[in-house]
Parts: C-alpha cells; structure tokens; sequence
C-alpha cells in the first residue's frame, strides 16, 4: 500500500467523540495510509457538571458520572484531563477552578469571545496551559483552530508535551487569538 502525506502542516488530530471512541477507531483505520499523522485517542465525557476532554485512552468511563469520578478514571489509566469550554454550555463553568486538570480549552471557536476569555483567565489563573479545540461536528468545521504542540509525533510525546504546556492555542489567518479570546 503507498502512504500518503496529511495535510501539511497538522501532523496530529485529537478524535474526542460524546462518551464513546468509536470515532477515533474509524479514524485510526482510515488514516493508517497517512505515514505522517498521529491518531491521538480520546473522548469527550458527559458529566453531570459538565463536559471533561480525556486524552489517551482507549476506553471510556462509565456513563453517567460526575467530573470527579471521570477525572480519577483519567488519573487511573495516566490520561490527560483538558476542561473543554468551561463557560460555554455544557462546560463545567466555576467547578473548573478546583477540578484536577493539566489544560483548558482557551480558544474554541464556538465559544463567544468572552467564552474564550473568560477560559483563558481560568488557565492563567490556575497556571494551565492553554489549547485550541474546533469542537468540530461536521467536516466544514475542521482546522478553524488548531493547538501548535511541540514534540515528537507520537502519542506519548503529545501528551507530555500538553502537560508541560508546550502547547500553543492558535487561531486561522482570518482571526487572531486575542481577537477570539478578547484578550
């Protein structure tokens, strides 16, 4: 089989379906033929308080839980915890001041500006770093953001990476992260 090149210049793409990976499983088949591009495992949980972004696993939580109970199931398999849009809907809102997380969701562009905002004083204030998700749910809403992550392109790496904060959250062209974010 000839591999492929992806897209130039994302090299990785987190799949965080609703509390299931079946998703990521379709897409890490699929994109086997790419020699360059990491399928990085995930899923988006549905907590009572809000949604939680699991990075790094395979399996997902039982459904339903709280955000405490889905953060020591990501502690449990060594996953990274990422509070996606905390002041949007379905995001955690203030409980993301205290909730065990190693990033938030600064820039998503579903969010209003004060949205985004409001998540980056969260991850300034809880000395997080901040990423980018596109929150994507149909293909025309793919790469309106990305997050710019140093390290090796591999899912151990990336994860890493996201937990030392090598992470950069990064808006299109046509708009500037401060221009997202307000700040």
């Amino acid at each position: 089989m000839n591999q492929l090149h992806s897209h130039p210049s994302i090299k990785a793409v987190a799949i965080t379906d609703h509390n299931t990976l079946k998703g990521y499983f379709r897409v890490q088949k699929l994109a086997n033929i790419y020699e360059d591009l990491t399928i990085l495992p995930g899923v988006e949980v549905s907590t009572e308080e809000g949604d939680l972004i699991i990075l790094g696993v395979e399996e997902t939580p039982k459904i339903p839980t709280t955000s405490s109970s889905a953060v020591d199931f990501a502690k449990a398999c060594g996953a990274v915890i990422i509070i996606p849009h905390p002041y949007r809907s379905m995001g955690i809102g203030d409980l993301a001041m205290k909730l065990e997380a190693d990033a938030v969701e600064v820039l998503n562009p579903t969010a209003t500006k004060r949205e985004n905002a409001m998540a980056y004083d969260l991850a300034r204030i809880r000395n997080l770093p901040g990423v980018a998700g596109t929150d994507a749910h149909n293909p025309t809403e793919m790469w309106t953001v990305c997050t710019e992550i140093k390290a090796q392109p591999s899912i151990e790496d990336i994860l890493k990476a996201i937990r030392k904060g090598f992470v950069k959250p990064v808006a299109p062209k046509r708009a500037t992260l401060a221009e997202m974010s307000g700040g």
